[in-house]
């Protein structure tokens, strides 16, 4: 008889007395429910942490420019709650983008100035104007962005494909993760590896993040004076030993172990290869910008993402920081937008050429948008805006969803959502279902209850569907 721990005993022993049954069976998943046709195989999330402004991107609202330091009306504001940085402001003045706007492609997309070389693909994106959030901080929006909740301890969505999924390279992680530091504001906040980690789920289905300097991940490289097949033995004998221990305890991370050091093994060669640019063409650097050519920037990990994306890793999680502009924001959204839209743009010409778009989903946000009132004081030239989580932009290409559109509106002050709201569950389960799981049937049991990324919430953004 296979031994059993305590917890293994109790929870088969107590199948008769119902909610005790229910509170001993931690850790029970259920099984994944896919949909017939998966629309994405993979999805390279390309996260802007510190919140974009849509005002000055993407959402276009030309009569602000008559409205010039004029008071934000009550109606607009409707007695909504403000952070604590603006809510003791006496004024509230609007203060309309510097940018100038145009229409590109046939879809007619709206997109600043600050961006040229993300108008220049309007026509392969997906822009949703209507996206909504419930937090109004740095790091439950955040978090509440990557694994469904303010409050930290839950898997991160990246954790959650690959628990549902599985792996479709066993030489490389199914979930990688790249970081990155914008030029914006260079004390933004701080991004913590909790954010890609697998909460209560098996530890197996957290992120991997690779490293810019050094060794993408440490420990992977045989230490001096050791052989291969000295380096093949141990691994043999201390996954006998693991399986010995597992068999006494039956603990599940026991055999992540196993797994984790096997994978190490296999990234030895898998890790170098992939992070090795030299091979790469010159058009291809000449796409991306000089700076895919410096490890660590944000095109640097764009274009490790089209190679991770070539390799079939399953879910490719790149953060960039800086967004964060509550003063002198047009100096920094401007070094800001140097950094990510040529390389944002790349990433999906060169997914599109090389056939990966149409089974790729990408995905460009931050965790809210940012107020069409002034934070601190306006001029002509400068000012700053603060946190605002009623409304703000993001956009989606490939992986099954419509090209050249754009969803939802806000009103003219781009305060609140007039139309097609869209939040943080709908564009997780919409994500899933992309990727043929059903949001509600991805479940895992956890302290009596039947957790899921979306919560009890979430619904199928349809009509940006193919």
């Amino acid at each position: 008889m296979t031994p059993q721990h305590r917890r293994q005993f109790l929870t088969r022993s107590a199948a008769g007395l119902g909610a005790l049954a229910s509170l001993l069976s931690e850790g029970r998943a259920s099984e994944p429910a896919p949909q017939a046709k998966p629309r994405a195989k993979r999805i390279i999330y390309l996260f802007q942490s510190g919140a974009p402004s849509q005002l000055d991107l993407f959402d276009h609202k030309p009569g602000l420019k008559d409205r010039f330091a004029a008071e934000l009306p009550d109606s607009i504001r409707k007695g909504q709650r403000l952070t604590g940085m603006t809510a003791t402001q006496e004024s509230f003045p609007v203060a309309p983008s510097k940018y100038t706007f145009q229409q590109h492609g046939k879809s007619g997309a709206w997109v600043s100035s600050l961006l040229p070389h993300t108008a220049k693909i309007a026509d392969d994106l997906c822009f949703i104007k209507s996206m909504h959030t419930e937090a109004i901080n740095h790091d439950p929006a955040i978090t509440f962005c990557q694994t469904g909740a303010q409050l930290a301890g839950r898997p991160s969505i990246g954790a959650w494909v690959e628990y549902g999924l599985g792996s479709l390279n066993k030489e490389l992680p199914a979930f990688v993760v790249l970081v990155s530091s914008g030029s914006g504001n260079l004390a933004d906040q701080p991004l913590y590896d909790r954010l890609w980690g697998s909460g209560f789920l098996p530890s197996k289905h957290q992120g991997v993040k690779f490293r810019s300097q050094g060794d993408p991940v440490l420990f992977l490289r045989t230490p001096d004076g050791i052989s291969d097949t000295g380096r093949r033995r141990t691994l043999d004998d201390l996954a006998a030993l693991n399986k010995l221990r597992q068999g006494e305890t039956g603990d599940p991370e026991t055999e992540t172990r196993i797994q984790q050091y096997e994978m190490a093994f296999r990234m030895q060669s898998s890790v170098p290869e992939l992070t090795d640019l030299s091979k790469e063409d010159a058009k291809t650097f000449e796409l991306y910008g000089d700076d895919a050519r410096k490890p660590g920037t944000f095109a640097a990990n764009c274009l490790l993402a089209r190679r991770l994306a070539e390799r079939d890793v399953r879910f490719i999680q790149l953060y960039h920081r800086g967004w964060d502009q509550h003063t002198n924001l047009p100096k920094q959204i401007e070094g800001q937008c140097r950094d990510t839209d040529r390389a944002s743009a790349a990433l999906i010409t060169d997914l599109k050429r090389r056939g990966l778009l149409d089974d790729t989903l990408v995905i460009w946000g931050g965790e809210f948008g940012r107020t069409v009132y002034c934070q601190g004081k306006l001029t002509a030239g400068d000012y700053g805006r603060d946190h605002h989580p009623r409304c703000f932009t993001v956009w989606l290409a490939g992986g099954g969803v419509k090209p050249g559109q754009t969803y939802g509106e806000t009103d003219d002050f781009g305060y609140n959502i007039v139309k097609d709201p869209v939040d943080v569950h709908d564009l997780n389960a919409t994500v899933l279902h992309c990727l043929g799981l059903d949001h509600t049937k991805l479940t895992y049991r956890y302290q009596g209850r039947d957790f899921r990324l979306t919560d009890v919430h979430g619904n199928i953004v349809k009509k940006i569907l193919t």
